[in-house]
C-alpha cells in the first residue's frame, strides 16, 4: 500500500437550515444513508482515548464526538443526540475522511463497497478499513492526553482527505506526521501495559470471553477520567455525564479486575457528589439540570464505597423517585433493592412468576432489576423470586439479549440488563447445587453469548440494538454494559484471588 498524506479541507458552506432543530423544517439536512447492515453515519460505534481527550468514531471512520479535558468534558463537535435520533445530522459534522480515486471527487466511506473496523489488540488504537472496488484505504486513530492522532494509508491512485467545518476539533488533530506516529506508539504501549495489570480470567476461559474481558476493561479505561476518576456513561451528546449507578458498577468492575487505585479514585468521585440534587453529573461534579435525583443512587454508591474500603454515603429516601428507567416517580423495585429492602418493603413484592417493577402494582410486569437482589446487593430472602424473574425474562429474550422488563415498550434488547442478569445467574450457580447450578450457569453463558452477538465487530457493546438485525440503535460503547460484562466474566471464570472479592459486602 502506498501512504498518502491526509489533507484537511475545511468545509465553508453548511446546508441551509443546518442549525435548526430536526423536524421543524423541510430545510433540515438529512443524515446520509449508511451501508447495508451498518448503523447510520455519525452515530459513534467506538471510543478512542485513555482518560484524557476522548473521541467517538462511527462505523465509517468519522470522528463524531470529541471531548476535553476528559470523557465527560466539553464537546468540540456539534453532533446532538436529538439530530442523531431524528436523522438530520449534516454531512460535514465532525471530522470526515473522504477518498478520491484517480483524481475524481472525494467520497466519504459510507459510499464504499465495504467497511471493516477493529481495535489493535490490547489498546484503544482504532482502525477503519474500506474498499472502493479493488482499492483499499485505512485510517488509524489514537487519542493522547490532549491531541488526537491519525494515520492514513491508501492504495496507489487513491488519496484521503479529512474534511471538517469544526475548527476547534480540527485544531486538536495531528495527522500523518511524526507527532501522530509518536502518539499512536505511546498509546499502544501504555494501554497494553495497563491491560497486563488486570487479574486474568481462569485458564479455562474461552478465547471469546478473554477478548470480551479485555475490550470491556479498555472501554472503562477510555471512559474514566484519569485525573478525577469520573466515569462517563458514553462518548456522545447526552451520555457524556456521570450517572451514580453506572459509575458505581465501573468501580466494582475495576476492583474485581485488580485495579484498586482506579476503583478508589472513581469511588471517591462518587462520594463527593450531592446525590440529592440530580440524576447525572458533569465531569467536575456539578449536577446536570433537567432530571431529579434517582432512588437507587445512594445504594449503588454504597456498594462502590464498600468495595474500596471507603465510608459509605448517608442513606437517602428512595420512595417516590424515578428508577433506572428514568421515567415518572414511583415506588420501584430497583430503588427498593438498592436501598437494601428496608423494613421488609420487598418481601411480598411481585407475583408467583417473580418480582415486578412497581411495588404497588402486581400487573406492572417483571423487572430485570430483580437480578440486583443477588448481585451486588445480596438480599438473600429474595434470591428465589429474583431467580424466577430472571428465568422468565430470559425465556422471552431474543438472540441479542433481553429488554429491561415486561412493561418496557418495544422489543429491542438492552445490553446492561442482559449483562447484569448473566452476572447474578452466574453468582447463583456458584452457590447452587445439582441441576439448578448447571442450569443457571448455562443460562448465564447463553446471555453472554447474546451480548457477544450484539457487540460490534470491534467488540463494543451498544446500549441497545435492533432486535431483528443486531445493528446498534443507541450509544456505543456503554460503560455500564461493559462493567457488568467484566463482573459476569469474573464470576464465571474467577481466576486467582477473585474468590475473595464480594462487591456487595
Amino acid at each position: 500500500m502506498g501512504r498518502t498524506r491526509a489533507v484537511l479541507a475545511l468545509v465553508a458552506v453548511v446546508a441551509a437550515g443546518a442549525l435548526l432543530l430536526s423536524g421543524g423544517s423541510g430545510a433540515d439536512p438529512r443524515t446520509p444513508r449508511g451501508l447495508p447492515g451498518e448503523p447510520p453515519p455519525f452515530l459513534g460505534t467506538a471510543v478512542v482515548g485513555s482518560g484524557g481527550l476522548t473521541a467517538a468514531v462511527d462505523a465509517y471512520g468519522d470522528v463524531v464526538d470529541l471531548r476535553v479535558p476528559g470523557p465527560a468534558g466539553r464537546a468540540l463537535i456539534d453532533n446532538t443526540a436529538a439530530r442523531q435520533a431524528a436523522g438530520s445530522v449534516p454531512e460535514g459534522t465532525g471530522i470526515v475522511p473522504a477518498v478520491s480515486l484517480d483524481g475524481a471527487p472525494a467520497r466519504p466511506l459510507w459510499t464504499a463497497d465495504s467497511v471493516e473496523q477493529r481495535y489493535r489488540r490490547g489498546s484503544n488504537v482504532f482502525v477503519t478499513g474500506a474498499r472502493f472496488g479493488q482499492t483499499r484505504v485505512r485510517i488509524v486513530y489514537a487519542a493522547g492526553r490532549s491531541r488526537l492522532a491519525c494515520l492514513t494509508e491508501a492504495d496507489r491512485g487513491a488519496r484521503i482527505e479529512l474534511r471538517s467545518h469544526e475548527p476547534e476539533a480540527e485544531s486538536r488533530l495531528d495527522c500523518d506526521d511524526e507527532a501522530a506516529r509518536a502518539t499512536i506508539r505511546a498509546v499502544e504501549d501504555e494501554d497494553r501495559g495497563w491491560v497486563r495489570r488486570a487479574r486474568p480470567l481462569a485458564a479455562a476461559a474461552p478465547a471469546w470471553a478473554v477478548a470480551m474481558y479485555e475490550r470491556s476493561l479498555l472501554v472503562l479505561r477510555a471512559l474514566t477520567d484519569r485525573r478525577s476518576g469520573a466515569v462517563a456513561a458514553g462518548a456522545r451528546d447526552g451520555w457524556a455525564y456521570i450517572w451514580p449507578r453506572d459509575a458505581a458498577t465501573a468501580v466494582l468492575a475495576f476492583a474485581a479486575a485488580g485495579y484498586r487505585p482506579e476503583a478508589r479514585r472513581s469511588a471517591r468521585f462518587l462520594l463527593g457528589l450531592d446525590l440529592r440534587s440530580a440524576a447525572r453529573f458533569h465531569g467536575n461534579g456539578r449536577p446536570v439540570p433537567g432530571r431529579g435525583p434517582q432512588g437507587d443512587a445512594a445504594g449503588w454508591v454504597t456498594v462502590a464505597a464498600r468495595a474500596t474500603d471507603l465510608p459509605p454515603p448517608p442513606r437517602l429516601p428512595w420512595r417516590g423517585l424515578p428508577d433506572y428507567q428514568e421515567g415518572e416517580r414511583g415506588d420501584y423495585l430497583g430503588n427498593a433493592i438498592a436501598a437494601g429492602g428496608q423494613k421488609g418493603s420487598l418481601y411480598g413484592a411481585g407475583s408467583a412468576r417473580g418480582l415486578v417493577r412497581r411495588l404497588d402494582d402486581p400487573g406492572s410486569g417483571l423487572d430485570s432489576a430483580a437480578a440486583w437482589a443477588v448481585e451486588p446487593f445480596e438480599i438473600q430472602p429474595l434470591y428465589l423470586a429474583a431467580r424466577r424473574t430472571m428465568l422468565a425474562l430470559a425465556r422471552h429474550g431474543g438472540r441479542f439479549g433481553i429488554t429491561p422488563g415486561e412493561d418496557w415498550p418495544g422489543r429491542d434488547p438492552w445490553s446492561s440488563p442482559t449483562a447484569w442478569t448473566a452476572w447474578s445467574l452466574a453468582a447463583l450457580a456458584r452457590e447452587g447445587t445439582g441441576s439448578r447450578k448447571a442450569g443457571d450457569r448455562r443460562l448465564a453463558l447463553r446471555l453472554l453469548m447474546d451480548l457477544r452477538r450484539a457487540a460490534t465487530p470491534a467488540d463494543a457493546l451498544p446500549e441497545r440494538v435492533d432486535f431483528r438485525t443486531g445493528i446498534p440503535t443507541s450509544t456505543t460503547p456503554l460503560a455500564w454494559s461493559h462493567a457488568f460484562a467484566i463482573l459476569a466474566l469474573r464470576e464465571l471464570w474467577p481466576g486467582r484471588t477473585a474468590s475473595n472479592f464480594r462487591p456487595g459486602r
